[in-house]
Parts: C-alpha cells; sequence; structure tokens
C-alpha cells in the first residue's frame, strides 16, 4: 500500500520535516512521485524509518545509522564492529553518568550553602570561587577530546 508523507509520518511516528532530512542524508532511498509531484512510500520505508528512529533512540548518529543501513542491506562480513561500536556508546553513557552524578553531588553542596534567608547568598558566593571548586577541576582534568568523555557534562561546559 502506497501513502504520502503525511501518513509515514503517522504510521511511523516521525516528523514530515524528519523524514526529508533522512531522504537529504540518504537515509531514507528516494521515493516514487505521482504525477503531482507527491512522494510516495511503501512498507519498506516504514520498516526502514523505524529502524532509524529505533538507532536515534539508542544514540547512534547518523554515520552510525548509515553504516548499519548499509551492513543491514548488504550483509557481506561479520558484525563485530557492530559490537565494538555498541560497547564505545556504553563507555560513552557510562561517562556521562559518572559526570552528571558529579555535577548532582556539586550541586546539591551548594544548595547546602544557602538557606534561601539571607541577604548575601552561599550559592553565588560559591560561584564566585571557581579556583576552589573540585567539579570545576575535576571537568578540567578530564580530556575533551577522547571518544569515551566527548559527550560527557565537563566535556561540553566551557
Amino acid at each position: 500500500m502506497k501513502m504520502k508523507i503525511g501518513e509515514l509520518a503517522k504510521v511511523s511516528g516521525c516528523r514530515v520535516v524528519t523524514i526529508r532530512f533522512y531522504e537529504k542524508e540518504g537515509l531514507l532511498t528516494e521515493p516514487e512521485r505521482t504525477e503531482s509531484n507527491y512522494r510516495l512510500y511503501g512498507g519498506k520505508d516504514v520498516e526502514r524509518l523505524r529502524f532509524i528512529r529505533h538507532c536515534r533512540r539508542h544514540g547512534m548518529n547518523l554515520s552510525e545509522i548509515r553504516e548499519l543501513l548499509l551492513f543491514k542491506d548488504n550483509p557481506n562480513s561479520g558484525c563485530g564492529w557492530i559490537k565494538t561500536m555498541v560497547e564505545t556508546h556504553i563507555e560513552n553513557v557510562t561517562a556521562q553518568i559518572e559526570s552528571l552524578t558529579l555535577l548532582k553531588e556539586n550541586l546539591q553542596s551548594l544548595l547546602h550553602k544557602c538557606s534561601g534567608e539571607e541577604q548575601f547568598c552561599g550559592i553565588l558566593k560559591s560561584f564566585n570561587e571557581v579556583d576552589d571548586c573540585t567539579f570545576c577541576k575535576n571537568c578540567q582534568e578530564r580530556s575533551p577530546l577522547t571518544d569515551i568523555r566527548r559527550n560527557n557534562i565537563c566535556a561540553i561546559m566551557p
């Protein structure tokens, strides 16, 4: 059964603009067109779009999804590289969790420095003491260039 892009969006739970973006990026094949130039999609397009969305929910970037789709369409070797890709994602998530845990602990520490009743806020005072901030020092010690650390909170903070 053929459907227009709006119907595909409803069936897949994906926005029309995102479907067009995935087409532009080469993740979806060029759809056939009606005489009025409307895009027409079929069941394979729905399946492929759901696959892409599932990958995105698991943190895969577009180039990784492109590689996965190529392999899915033409499996010509072992899939060990896919396992390695997922292991790398696990390492990144672990690093993000560690960094967010440190951030939470630091924020809780800041919270205890303010009663909410004082004229001079202890939190604001702490923000002035940049050189004494353990969280900031920890962020500076982490290398933002490594694959594992590139997405963690410290790496994205200036």
